[in-house]
């Protein structure tokens, strides 16, 4: 543990875009490409779709508890330790779930995915979602954190679990790049479950000397105490995005009958001309 706390993180600037409206496929890039840290963008989508998400999610026979050591409920998939067959299958039969999350609405992710891909077509650059022999991933997952104490979700970084998901997965080559966290939030508790984001950009060394050098997860409070951080206080209808490589992590919420609700995705350059998106 005194080695744990020892190491000092080296601190990255964040670099933050924080507005009201709807989001643009020019700052969906600036992320992909390092240059935005973070994205906030308020009242993205609609109360309405968002409150209908919500029910469709609390309400589905695909609802689930993840057993693989984060507290949380889920419905879709999730690569996190998992062999890309086991994945595909996984994602596959979670598909008719993940669709009724929409039902009869329009979906903002997959209108967020259509655009992007456009824009990146126009630019010579195909995105489309990860496959294998087995299936491909589906366009987002639904989550409700459910950690107790001063976190939901406890510190963590993206790309470990990317850059070490096994050979039989395409997605490994985005850990070279920028990791990119999408997270749509249809409901969110009235206090806490803020999204906080961490000056610090793990290396493989660091992430040796917190004991977490394949899942990322979880860093310690110690480690990260002397990093600058910065908090996200989100609402229903945000849609927040980020990259994966800088630590973050869920404040601990209250009790007001509300659940903190998101829709996540992950994408990132697999090659100069390829973006590949998965769950």
């Amino acid at each position: 543990m005194t080695n744990q706390a020892s190491q000092k993180p080296a601190i990255s600037p964040l670099v933050i875009g924080e507005r009201t409206g709807s989001i643009s496929t020019a700052e969906i890039i600036s992320v992909l490409k390092g240059e935005l840290t973070a994205l906030h963008i308020k009242q993205a989508f609609s109360a309405e779709v968002a409150e209908e998400i919500t029910a469709n999610f609390v309400g589905s026979p695909g609802l689930k508890e993840r057993k693989d050591g984060v507290p949380g409920q889920y419905v879709g998939a999730s690569h996190y330790r998992k062999d890309a067959a086991t994945y595909f299958a996984e994602a596959e039969t979670a598909r008719p779930y993940v669709d009724a999350l929409f039902s009869n609405l329009v979906d903002p992710v997959r209108g967020l995915f259509n655009a992007l891909k456009r824009e990146l077509h126009d630019q010579g650059i195909e995105l489309r979602l990860a496959r294998s022999a087995q299936g491909q991933a589906n366009i987002c997952r639904a989550l409700s954190w459910s950690g107790s104490g001063t976190f939901s979700l406890e510190p963590h970084d993206d790309v470990a679990q990317v850059a070490c998901a096994g050979n039989d997965y395409e997605i490994c080559a985005v850990a070279k790049n920028t990791v990119a966290a999408l997270n749509f939030y249809p409901s969110m508790p009235e206090e806490g479950g803020n999204l906080r984001l961490w000056s610090h950009k793990p290396t493989v060394a660091d992430r040796k000397s917190q004991g977490v050098e394949t899942t990322g997860y979880p860093y310690s409070a110690a480690y990260l105490d002397a990093v600058p951080r910065r908090d996200f206080q989100l609402k229903a209808g945000d849609i927040a995005l980020i990259d994966g490589g800088f630590v973050h992590g869920v404040t601990g919420q209250s009790g007001d009958g509300k659940r903190r609700v998101l829709l996540n995705s992950f994408f990132g350059f697999a090659r100069p001309d390829l973006v590949l998106w998965w769950t």
